[in-house]
C-alpha cells in the first residue's frame, strides 16, 4: 500500500493423519456423534496420564526435513493455561521454549519472483474440543471429539509482505503437508487453520507497527480478504492520526470484516510451564536419517522437473502438480504414450472438469492411465478427430470401457481413405454446379460449405483437414 509497508507472519494449524489422538488410544475418525470419541485422557479427568503418540513426532520430523528446518535432539512439552469450555483439561498441551523444528524456510513465487519465508518454528500440540453456538437460542454446546487430535503448529517470521505472498505461503506449505500424507489440508473442514499477524508501518522504517491477530481464516480467499481488509483498517486509523491497539481479531466473512475479540495475549498470559507428566522428547540422527529416507519428491522438486524433463510451460507443471495423485496419474499417462503436452490438455480440461462435476478424486477415477493414452493415441492417428474424442472420453467414464472398445463398436473411426473421400467430392461439385461456378470465380468462402456437405456425408467421420484439402483440390 502506498506510502507504507506491511509485515504480515502466519501461524498455520495442521491436524496430523495419525489414525489415535496426540495422547491416547482415542480415534482421531471425525464425523461421529458429539462426545462419543472421549476418554478419561482427552477429557482430562484426575488421576490420569497422557502417553506420548510416535507417530505425531514421526510426523513433525518429516515436515521439519521438507522446510530445511534443524530438528532439536531434544525438545519439551508444556503446558499452555487458559480457561474456555472447549479446553476440557484448563490448559493445552504444546511446545513453547524446546519446540521439535527450528529455523527453516519455504520458498514462493509471486508475480514470477521467487522469494523465501523463514520458518521460526515447528511443534508439536494437541487440539481442543469445539464449540457449536445454537443460531436460534442464547445457548452453546461443547463437542470434545476433537480434544486431544494431534497438531502442528507451523510459526513463520514476519518475512510476507503482500496478501499474494501469503496465499502463496500457505498454499505451498500446504501442498508439502499433503505431498509428506502428514495432513489432508481441507480448510473448510479445519484440518488446515490460520491465524494472521499484521501490521504496518511508514515505507522505510526499521520499527515495526502494533500488530493485530486475525482468527477463523478459512479458505485461501478467505485469508487474502481479511488480510486486505485489516491492512486497510489500520492504514486508515495511521492516517488519521490514531494509534492501532494490539488485539486479537476475528474475521467476519459474511460481513467481509475483522471484528474485536479481544485484546492481544502474551506468552506470561498463559502462563506456561514444562509439562511434569511427559518426559522430554529425544531425537537422534538415526531416527531423523530414517524419516528423510522415506521422504518424497516434495512440489517445487516435481514442477521442476515437469518443466525440465516433459518441456511442460510453468502454469501446466503447477495444475498437474496440485496433488500427489495427480501429478503420478500424468506421469504414468506418458509412460503409456511420449506426448506430455497432450496429456497435460487432457488432463487439464476434460480429466479435472469430471472430478469436480462428480466430485471424485483422481484414485477413484474410472478412466486409468492406459485408457486415457489409447485415446489419445487414436487422436493423434488420425483414427477419430478431437471432437470425436471428447465424446468417446465420455462414454469412458460411464461405461469404463477403453477408446478402441468404444470406437469400434460405435461405429466411429475417422474416414481417412482419400479415394473414398475424393469420390463424394466430385459427387458434390457435381450436384452444386452453380456454388461450385462461383468458388472458381473467387468466392472462396464457399469452401466451409462444400466441405460441410462432405461431413455430413460421411456422417461427421471424415478426416477434417483431409476433407478440406480434398475438398480444396477438386474444387480446382
Amino acid at each position: 500500500m502506498s506510502g507504507y509497508d506491511v509485515v504480515i507472519g502466519l501461524e498455520v494449524h495442521a491436524q496430523l493423519l495419525t489414525r489415535s489422538k496426540a495422547f491416547c488410544p482415542c480415534s482421531t475418525k471425525t464425523g461421529l456423534p458429539p462426545n462419543t470419541n472421549t476418554c478419561p485422557v482427552c477429557m482430562g479427568l484426575p488421576g490420569t496420564l497422557p502417553v506420548l503418540n510416535e507417530r505425531m513426532v514421526d510426523f513433525g520430523i518429516r515436515l521439519g526435513l521438507a522446510t530445511g528446518c534443524t530438528i532439536e535432539e531434544r525438545s519439551v512439552f508444556a503446558r499452555k493455561n487458559y480457561f474456555y469450555p472447549d479446553l476440557p483439561k484448563g490448559y493445552q498441551i504444546t511446545q513453547h521454549v524446546s519446540p521439535l523444528c527450528r529455523d527453516g524456510s519455504i520458498d514462493v513465487e509471486v508475480n514470477g519472483e521467487t522469494r523465501p519465508v523463514r520458518i521460526m518454528r515447528i511443534h508439536l500440540e494437541e487440539d481442543a474440543g469445539k464449540t457449536v453456538h445454537d443460531e436460534t437460542g442464547p445457548l452453546s454446546f461443547v463437542d470434545y471429539n476433537r480434544s486431544g487430535v494431534p497438531l502442528l503448529e507451523i510459526v513463520s517470521m514476519p518475512d510476507i509482505t503482500s496478501t499474494d505472498m501469503a496465499v502463496a505461503y500457505l498454499r505451498e506449505l500446504r501442498l508439502i503437508l499433503m505431498y509428506l500424507g502428514i495432513c489432508d489440508g481441507n480448510m473448510e473442514e479445519g484440518s488446515l487453520r490460520c491465524d494472521a499477524n499484521v501490521s504496518v508501518k511508514p515505507a522505510g522504517t526499521a520499527e515495526y507497527g502494533t500488530r493485530t491477530e486475525i482468527k477463523n481464516v478459512n479458505s485461501f480467499r478467505n485469508v487474502q480478504k481479511a488480510l486486505e481488509y485489516e491492512i486497510r483498517r489500520q492504514t486508515d486509523i495511521l492516517e488519521s492520526g490514531g494509534r492501532v491497539e494490539q488485539e486479537t481479531r476475528l474475521w467476519n466473512a459474511s460481513q467481509g470484516r475483522t471484528l474485536s475479540m479481544r485484546s492481544k495475549e502474551e506468552s506470561h498470559d498463559y502462563r506456561y510451564f514444562p509439562e511434569p507428566d511427559l518426559l522430554p522428547v529425544r531425537v537422534d540422527e538415526a531416527w531423523t536419517a530414517s524419516v528423510r529416507d522415506s521422504l518424497p519428491e516434495l512440489p517445487a522438486s516435481v514442477r521442476r522437473r515437469f518443466r525440465e524433463v516433459y518441456g511442460l510451460p510453468a502454469y501446466d507443471a503447477s495444475v498437474l502438480t496440485g496433488s500427489r495423485d495427480l501429478a503420478a496419474y500424468f506421469e504414468a499417462c506418458v509412460e503409456h504414450l511420449d506426448a506430455p503436452k497432450d496429456m497435460s490438455n487432457w488432463i487439464m480440461t476434460e480429466v479435472l472438469r469430471v472430478l469436480s462435476e462428480e466430485n471424485l478424486s483422481i484414485a477413484a477415477f474410472p478412466v486409468s492411465p492406459a485408457m486415457l493414452a489409447g485415446l489419445i493415441a487414436l487422436v493423434r492417428q488420425g483414427a477419430i478427430s478431437g471432437t470425436m474424442a471428447k465424446e468417446v472420453f465420455g462414454m469412458m467414464v460411464t461405461t469404463g470401457r477403453t477408446a478402441d472398445e468404444i470406437v469400434s463398436e460405435q461405429g466411429m473411426a475417422q474416414v481417412s481413405d482419400e479415394g473414398r473421400l475424393r469420390e463424394i467430392a466430385v459427387s458434390l461439385v457435381e450436384a452444386h454446379p452453380d456454388e461450385a461456378k462461383r468458388y472458381r470465380e473467387g468466392k472462396t468462402g464457399l469452401l466451409g460449405f462444400f466441405v460441410g456437405k462432405l461431413m455430413a456425408a460421411t456422417n461427421g467421420q471424415a478426416n477434417p483437414r483431409l476433407a478440406s484439402r480434398v475438398m480444396k483440390e477438386t474444387l480446382g
